[in-house]
């Protein structure tokens, strides 16, 4: 869009932005006359994305009862501007322009441009609004004890739950806006004078490289900035949690949010923190311990458990006890298909039954979750195309993988499983531990905006270790994690 200075004509500038953005049926052009003087003014908005009661109340009505303004009688334009600007109108932001990109813009962002007939310049006013959803829990982190508001997709009630947690003067915010034709709105924020310099410039730089068509969601950015995108491992946490963006910020993090989406993005990320909730800091040291123990073990299961029985059952005979063996081959009797063939069958069902129940509306989507697992494993079971203890097997991955607090980590877990079995077919329990091996070595060597992502693991740094495995007393967590290398290293 060309940048072309507004002239002193009403009707011309009116023909421009008509030209620009008036093509659709959602720009509103509102003339009207200033007052009982024959000053023409007009004022240009979106339909949907402004407020009308802001509008009318503040803009409209107290232009067209004003007395004390008439082009005839006030010489200097300037003044009769400021008069505007400072007395009649009574929206909370007023800005002036010059340009028509700039007021375009403006316009597009949800504003109402106020055009009036002799001036060059277009004033601006704040009455963004329109409807939105309520604030609500989040569906994807839903916890026992804790918070029980989530992110929406409005930009400023985000940032707003963000500051009535961290109350702060550091508490910084960088805009910008993404995105060719979309033009997002994406806020860097983070807390000055406690997160890390270097990981806020390199935050910056490679927001600031990013050039593409559209920005719809924080997916975009978090595929844009990572460091791998070979790997099957998130370096970005994503949430709709704003306690855990603030807790992340309090750590010396950074968090991005992004106008249209509930999801913010955290930076950086660690794979412990991925197996983390934010549940974890609300109860007592201990049982918030067991239940991280769990998760590990849960994960642990949902990576190795259907590998093992493949590798078992191939090649590994004589690590099974007798009884287990014969209870295992009398399941295993009729079955036409080999224990990696088996595996797969259920492995997949799984997957297409737990993507339909995502897919389907919430009541129906349960349903087909449950009831068709149910069913199927059965059928399947006395038709004699897998054993019952591979069912057992599937049934325990499956409700292992939902233990995990991150839903982008358990995608990680659930496509690796399946690397895992092929590996166990070919190789039995070398082939489980060779990729095992391969996949260490990723992660070791796997970054996050300059952090490793196994840390405090490797490199050990032991004092981390009190937020790790066990959830040591809050007493005892007296420094803030050193993984992003805070400015400021006390916590208590």
């Amino acid at each position: 869009m060309p940048d072309v200075p507004f002239t002193d004509k009403l009707s011309g500038n009116l023909r421009m932005l008509k030209d620009a953005i008036g093509h659709s049926p959602d720009v509103i052009f509102r003339e009207f006359r200033v007052g009982h003087s024959s000053w023409q003014a007009a004022v240009v908005y979106i339909d949907g994305l402004v407020d009308k009661t802001v509008l009318n109340e503040q803009v409209i009505k107290p232009l067209m009862r004003e007395r004390g303004l008439s082009s005839d009688s006030a010489t200097n334009k300037e003044q009769l501007k400021s008069t505007i600007s400072d007395s009649v109108v009574s929206t909370a932001e007023v800005h002036e322009m010059r340009c028509l990109k700039d007021c375009v813009r403006k316009v597009l962002d949800g504003n109402t441009a106020l055009l009036l007939d002799g001036l060059t310049d277009v004033i601006v006013l704040s009455t963004v609004g329109g409807e939105s959803r309520s604030i609500e829990e989040p569906l994807s982190e839903a916890v026992v004890r804790g918070p029980r508001e989530g992110f929406v997709e409005k930009l400023h009630s985000n940032t707003a739950m963000l500051r009535r947690r961290i109350k702060d003067p550091g508490f910084t915010m960088i805009p910008y806006k993404l995105g060719r034709r979309s033009q997002t709105d994406v806020y860097l924020i983070y807390i000055e004078g406690l997160t890390n310099r270097e990981l806020v410039e390199e935050a910056k730089s490679r927001i600031e490289r990013i050039d593409i068509d559209e920005i719809s969601e924080s997916g975009y950015i978090e595929q844009l900035i990572e460091d791998n995108e070979w790997s099957p491992f998130p370096q970005m946490q994503n949430t709709e949690r704003p306690d855990r963006v603030a807790s992340a910020l309090l750590q010396g993090r950074i968090a991005l949010l992004v106008d249209g989406t509930p999801f913010a993005l955290i930076i950086p990320v660690t794979f412990s923190m991925l197996m983390t909730s934010s549940e974890d800091y609300y109860e007592r040291w201990l049982p918030a311990s067991l239940i991280r123990i769990l998760r590990y073990g849960a994960a642990l299961i949902a990576l190795f458990l259907p590998a093992l029985y493949i590798a078992l059952i191939s090649y590994n005979h004589g690590l099974i006890p007798t009884k287990l063996v014969i209870s295992i081959a009398a399941g295993r009797e009729g079955v036409p298909f080999p224990s990696i063939i088996e595996a797969l069958i259920m492995e997949v069902t799984l997957e297409i039954l737990r993507e339909a129940g995502l897919r389907l509306p919430k009541p129906i989507g349960q349903a087909v979750g449950i009831v068709g697992g149910l069913v199927i494993g059965q059928a399947a079971v006395q038709a004699a195309i897998v054993s019952p203890i591979m069912v057992i097997v599937v049934a325990l991955t499956a409700i292992s993988s939902f233990a995990f607090p991150q839903y982008s980590s358990a995608i990680a877990i659930r496509m690796l499983r399946f690397a895992m079995m092929m590996a166990a077919a070919v190789l039995g329990l070398y082939g489980v531990i060779l990729l095992f091996i391969l996949i260490m070595a990723h992660l070791v060597k796997l970054r996050s905006f300059g952090v490793d992502y196994m840390a405090p693991f490797v490199p050990m740094r032991a004092r981390n270790w009190k937020d790790l495995l066990i959830r040591a007393p809050l007493q005892m967590m007296k420094r803030r994690p050193e993984l992003s290398r805070p400015q400021d290293r006390t916590r208590q």
